[in-house]
């Protein structure tokens, strides 16, 4: 598309986090024009009501979420940013000619048993054979020609860039161990008992151990990079932090290698990827906050492999990956509208 050309852009759940951070990207993307933002619970009120950091920058309105898809024909592409469970019954009914990127994990796993067990909702049956899983650095060339895409979850994400050169390599040997741990704001907008940032922001803990429903993402999409047979032992933490994830992957490889071998290894994998940088030292979320950069580290001692991954849980994590995409879905330059810095501090 030209550069004078705008995307016509529909966004489907505007009023929590992921919401928050389409809008805050789109609006500013230079290819890019938000038609309609929908969010029941807040029909007619205008959207800097919600999101207060967008005042004077916007006069959208959150209008209520069409019972009849087809209303909407003047959109190029839709953005579902909306709880577990509510796409599986929209995305079908949208005009043919309507791309769709859906933010939430409804159309991420092919397999109908395993859905239904970590998500207990009702697979997406045939529509699920359209659906390109959406990580930008492993799956360019699917998501330019893809229609449906399903963007991967926040844990996944930092977890598969961190892991995917390996794999692809063939040199890994036995047990995978990902220790990973989020902030807050990974658990939405609407506080829980044991979510609320409150009651985490002194407190540390594990949750879901061997049970959390990026699990079988992640192993799903190491199996189409390569023949992934490894055994993958995944931990989630909550950090007392409000944003950010932040893994540590462990791994063994067949053949003793330098800390210059395996640098070496990744810097030719991500060669064309400007979202991923390797750093020399611990990657920090602070120096991701806000942006849709992943950093990694690669430590080698002998054949032992640490290799750290720290993301902002709510931009490379979904909505900035998300745009990332949708670049790709249209011929743009795939950093279009994402060229911007965390702070520092």
């Amino acid at each position: 598309m030209s550069e004078s050309e705008k995307i016509r852009v529909g966004i489907f759940g505007g009023s929590g986090y992921g919401g928050s951070e389409l809008l805050r990207i789109l609006l500013f993307h230079p290819n890019a024009e938000i038609a309609f933002v929908t969010a029941s619970a807040h029909a007619g009120k205008a959207v800097t009501d919600v999101h207060r950091n967008l005042l004077g920058l916007t006069d959208l309105r959150f209008i209520e979420s069409p019972d009849d898809m087809t209303v909407i024909e003047d959109i190029d592409i839709a953005f579902f940013a909306m709880p577990h469970g509510q796409a599986l019954d929209l995305i079908p009914k949208l005009p043919s000619h309507v791309k769709a990127i859906d933010l939430s994990g409804d159309f991420r796993l092919d397999d109908p048993k395993t859905f239904e067990r970590f998500y207990r909702q009702k697979h997406a049956g045939e529509i699920q054979g359209q659906f390109v899983y959406g990580l930008t650095e492993t799956n360019r060339e699917s998501i330019k020609k893809a229609r449906l895409i399903a963007n991967p979850g926040c844990f996944a994400t930092a977890t598969l860039l961190a892991l995917a050169p390996m794999v692809k390599s063939g040199l890994l040997n036995g047990k995978v161990i990902v220790d990973a741990k989020t902030g807050s704001s990974g658990s939405g907008a609407k506080p829980a008992a044991n979510t609320h940032h409150p009651q985490r922001t002194n407190s540390f803990y594990a949750y879901k151990p061997f049970t959390h429903q990026h699990v079988p993402e992640i192993e799903q999409h190491l199996e189409q990079l390569a023949s992934f047979d490894n055994e993958l032992v995944f931990m989630t933490h909550s950090l007392p932090v409000s944003r950010g994830i932040f893994a540590s992957c462990y791994m063994e490889t067949t053949v003793e290698l330098t800390n210059e071998d395996a640098r070496n290894l990744y810097e030719h994998f991500y060669a064309d990827s400007f979202f991923v940088r390797i750093v020399e030292v611990s990657p920090d979320i602070n120096w991701v906050k806000t942006t849709n950069f992943c950093d990694l580290s690669i430590n080698v001692s002998g054949r032992n492999l640490a290799v750290f991954a720290a993301i902002d849980n709510l931009v490379k994590g979904a909505a900035g990956q998300a745009v990332q995409n949708m670049n790709l879905m249209f011929g743009l330059e795939e950093s279009t509208g994402l060229m911007f810095t965390g702070s520092n501090p």
